[in-house]
């Protein structure tokens, strides 16, 4: 084939680089689907309560155990449906195992590490927390249902890592009160009991 047989465009034309109709097509549908995406994420974030877990405080994960509220970590009430919740991860368990509050609790979960980096997730919320010794991260919730809501740790930290697990129990109002009227009177009656003995 010789170089005379090849057609060549007159000079009075331009050549012009374009884009295929389809391409156009597919670079817009790209972009709504990037801003639908965005859109969709921030309207859940809003309307399903995400909030990123942040510092709340700091303490010292040497003297954790003996001192400050991680050295009894549990549940207290703080007023009509308010509760706080202090829960302390250490390899390979979670203290308190078991937290139960009654349906339509407000909750505050406080969570510390007094030895290794873990996690903190509590199934079906959107409680995720990643728990730094020495730091100690903070959520809120609201537990609107009864049930069992088990809580694991989400960061491998080692042979037991499996072992680190809890609940989070929510009772009827009335199971909740009945069980405080329970522990109520079996700590009066070991008390009436000391005071007999003394």
């Amino acid at each position: 084939m010789s170089s005379d047989t090849l057609e060549r465009p007159p000079d009075d034309e331009q050549l012009t680089m374009g884009i295929d109709p389809w391409e156009k097509n597919w670079m817009k549908l790209s972009v709504v689907l990037l801003v639908v995406f965005a859109a969709a994420i921030t309207i859940a974030g809003f309307t399903a309560g995400f909030a990123l877990p942040g510092a709340e405080s700091e303490v010292d994960p040497r003297t954790i155990t003996t001192e400050g509220p991680f050295a009894e970590p549990g549940v207290q009430q703080l007023g009509d449906g308010q509760f706080e919740a202090y829960v302390l991860a250490q390899a390979w368990s979670f203290a308190p195992r078991e937290i139960v509050l009654p349906v339509g609790a407000d909750i505050d979960i406080y969570v510390t590490s007094a030895d290794l980096q873990h996690g903190f997730k509590v199934t079906d919320t959107n409680i995720n927390m990643q728990v730094v010794p020495g730091q100690v991260s903070k959520l809120s919730f609201t537990f609107d249902e009864v049930g069992e809501f088990p809580y694991i740790c989400t960061e491998y930290c080692g042979q037991g890592h499996a072992a680190m697990f809890g609940t989070v129990k929510v009772v009827s109002e009335a199971d909740y009160a009945s069980a405080n009227a329970d522990d109520n009177a079996g700590d009066t009656q070991t008390d009436n009991t000391a005071e007999a003995d003394g």
